[in-house]
């Protein structure tokens, strides 16, 4: 985990050098970045933390636990060893035999001595009492009860990491997806650029063909609309871009306020080449692309851990049917001494030996926590199942689209070229007077429909086949 964490590090401190340069931003670096400041991330991250010492906690339940204990109390009135009445009996035990043996009268006094020092030799001195006790416990044998619990928090620190795969994994689509969608507004921008050096141009030509009777003032005015709506789509891509710009940010953890310039480009032929031939996926058979699904999601990994789980749930429920046994060991010590007459002097003494625990009634609760159980690891079952069902769907789906984005990119590509030779013929037909304005204005229209649906195209092919790739799980998480 410190590897990691150190790892994280010199990518953060790499994209700062990389950003240092200029407002420069390759995809990789902002993945890294949005994988270091990624708030889910951090959160699952210390899950994984807590799963892993939760596990470490539970292995200590096979080994022996010693403890220690300390008392101290102090009672208003001390431990006898005799009676208030035997204590009376003693002190006058000269006078009470003179009585009886009148005889004994001269030695009375005397006797009545002997009986108080009797009574002040079995004196104990216990108001101010402390005791100290260690003890050994070493389970033997708890019904399975201990192995169960072990087998749950593995179990649980293994789920917990391939949840911290997954969020790992959908934080990079996420920027992945923000970023190509950055990409296409900029391209879109210079798209709307170039559309309106196109009607900006009309406009010219049509101001000088006014000028010379060849046009009406209702041509130029068309041409003005054409202008205008150019200008407002200008704008919009530009808002647009700015919007994607602040999400990526936040993706990333970067300042909402950083400038952010891209470094793919959906003009560049070779880049849009390696996106056809990574998506190779739409061409593989349906079947084994669910196969490497259930083969590679995480949550499908993380689901049936979880079953076992509950399996060892169920274990654990039974465990309370089972006698429990342990070794037990100790010393203790007090102060007066309870092994020697209460002596003022602090001693003790050792003892081993075993406790066995046998349940014997308990008005059907070990039965009902074990229907309990059995009950939650059916349920889970199900979910299981439920979500295997929707992978699998998943799975088709996104190869579908995935399809369809390519063959409705080859499309566009088409209607591109379509469009800038129907564009170059009105242009030339106007020249020459065989075109009307209205058809110029159309062509130009059309040219830049199928420039935008060609980039929309561009953007689908990638953003489909990372889709794909998420539904089966291959999603490349080296940074």
């Amino acid at each position: 985990m410190k590897k990691k964490v150190f790892m994280l590090g010199l990518l953060s401190l790499a994209v700062v050098n990389a950003h240092a340069i200029g407002n420069y931003w390759p995809l990789d670096s902002l993945r890294a970045r949005a994988v270091s400041n990624n708030k889910t991330l951090l959160m699952e991250e210390q899950n994984k933390v807590a799963a892993h010492y939760t596990h470490k906690s539970a292995t200590t339940n096979f080994l022996p636990k010693i403890s220690a204990t300390g008392a101290y109390m102090y009672t208003s009135r001390e431990l006898s060893l005799l009676s208030d009445e035997q204590k009376h009996t003693l002190s006058n035990i000269g006078t009470g035999l003179s009585a009886l043996v009148p005889d004994l009268a001269p030695m009375s006094s005397h006797l009545n001595s002997a009986g108080q020092g009797l009574v002040d030799a079995l004196h104990t001195d216990t108001r101010n009492a402390g005791v100290v006790a260690v003890t050994l416990t070493q389970p033997l044998y708890m019904g399975g009860k201990i192995r169960a619990y072990n087998k749950i928090t593995e179990y649980a620190e293994l789920a917990s990491g391939t949840m911290y795969d997954k969020t790992l994994q959908d934080i990079i689509v996420e920027v992945d997806d923000a970023y190509w969608n950055l990409v296409a507004l900029h391209s879109k921008k210079k798209l709307a650029e170039g559309y309106k050096a196109l009607v900006e141009k009309l406009e010219s030509d049509v101001e000088k063909l006014v000028e010379e009777g060849m046009a009406t003032k209702a041509d130029l005015l068309s041409v003005k609309v054409k202008v205008n709506e150019a200008g407002v789509t200008l704008i919009q891509v530009n808002n647009g871009i700015e919007l994607s710009r602040m999400n990526l940010c936040r993706i990333c953890g970067l300042d909402m306020d950083e400038p952010i310039d891209v470094e793919d480009d959906m003009d560049d032929k070779a880049q849009m080449d390696e996106a056809i031939g990574n998506a190779e996926l739409a061409s593989r058979d349906a079947d084994y692309l669910v196969e490497q699904a259930e083969s590679n999601r995480k949550e499908l990994q993380a689901l049936d851990l979880k079953n076992k789980i509950y399996d060892e749930k169920i274990k654990l429920a039974r465990a309370e049917y089972l006698p429990k046994l342990a070794l037990m060991g100790g010393y203790m010590a007090s102060n007066p001494s309870v092994f020697n007459s209460f002596e003022r002097k602090m001693k003790g003494m050792w003892n081993v030996g075993v406790t066995l625990n046998v349940p014997i009634l308990t008005w059907g609760d070990r039965s009902y926590k074990v229907k309990a159980a059995k009950a939650e690891a059916s349920m889970h079952r199900y979910e299981t199942e439920e979500v295997r069902e929707k992978i699998e769907l998943q799975v088709n789906q996104c190869r579908q689209k995935l399809q369809e984005s390519l063959e409705r990119y080859q499309t566009t590509v088409r209607s591109v070229d379509e469009a800038e030779e129907n564009l170059r013929y009105a242009n030339h037909g106007m020249k020459e007077g065989v075109v009307t304005l209205s058809n110029v204005m159309e062509a130009q229209t059309a040219w830049l429909k199928a420039k935008s649906e060609w980039v929309n195209a561009q953007v689908d092919v990638r953003l489909a086949s990372l889709y794909l790739r998420k539904a089966i799980g291959d999603i490349n998480t080296q940074i």
